[in-house]
């Protein structure tokens, strides 16, 4: 078994990743800004990356942040990678980086050149949108009695357990530079997700759908963010929802 490092290893996907790991019987480090032995600001480069890399043959590249340096991360990450001898580099991205102009894709999509110039061995997985961002955007926009949400944009939710095992898979493989895509099993308008949001939390909201302008907008309305023929997930929105609820015991 090898020694795999996974970036990120405390959030949404990358706790899923690493429990998959261990599950496996890997040796797996966990490199996130506040957890120890590994804690490590990537955007810094600072020296406990080397540490986190020694003996490392694989790392899985699923930390990333909202307020922006993840290319200055993947850089930092291979740099050190590269130094450290690790053998396979793995980055977890999403369906359509490269047709829709949103900022955070073309982040995304910068940051998967990099792994494929990397000069060692790369998988690039590409996914949907996760269940659970689409849960804390209706959550959110509940809390008002009008829910205003991009006409005509449909959505393709993915479980994120289900991403994880494929991303652990990979992992433990051989290089595979792009792998095919992973979609999750229904291709629905924001209107309909919103409105199994609302009966599942057990609120009353008028949903109102607001045409709105711009390239990314085109993009997303135009379904460039959608995999219609790698909707390969099993677990459906309704499904994430019936688990959350019954964990929670409703709406927060």
């Amino acid at each position: 078994m090898t020694t795999i490092l996974v970036t990120g290893g405390t959030g949404t996907l990358g706790r899923h990743v690493v429990t998959r790991l261990r599950a496996d019987g890997h040796e797996v480090r966990v490199l996130s800004r506040h957890t120890a032995p590994y804690a490590v600001d990537l955007r810094e480069g600072d020296t406990g990356l080397d540490s986190a890399l020694d003996g490392t043959h694989t790392v899985v590249h699923c930390a990333t942040s909202a307020r922006g340096g993840d290319e200055q991360a993947a850089r930092n990450l291979i740099t050190a990678a590269r130094r450290a001898g690790v053998a396979h580099l793995v980055y977890i991205s999403i369906v359509g980086v490269d047709r829709v102009p949103f900022p955070y894709y073309r982040t995304k999509l910068a940051v998967e050149r990099q792994f494929e110039d990397c000069g060692t061995g790369w998988t690039v997985l590409r996914a949907t949108q996760f269940h659970d961002l689409l849960y804390r955007l209706f959550q959110g926009l509940s809390r008002s009695p009008v829910m205003p949400l991009p006409a005509r944009v449909k959505d393709q939710p993915v479980e994120v357990r289900e991403v994880a095992q494929r991303l652990a898979e990979l992992a433990q493989g051989a290089p595979a530079g792009r792998a095919d895509d992973m979609g999750g099993p229904e291709i629905r308008t924001l209107h309909s997700l919103a409105r199994g949001y609302l009966d599942a939390a057990g609120r009353r909201r008028a949903v109102v759908k607001v045409p709105l302008r711009g390239s990314a907008y085109e993009a997303f309305r135009a379904g460039g963010h959608l995999a219609p023929d790698r909707a390969v997930g099993n677990r459906t929105f309704e499904d994430y929802l019936t688990e959350r609820f019954a964990v929670t015991g409703g709406p927060r």
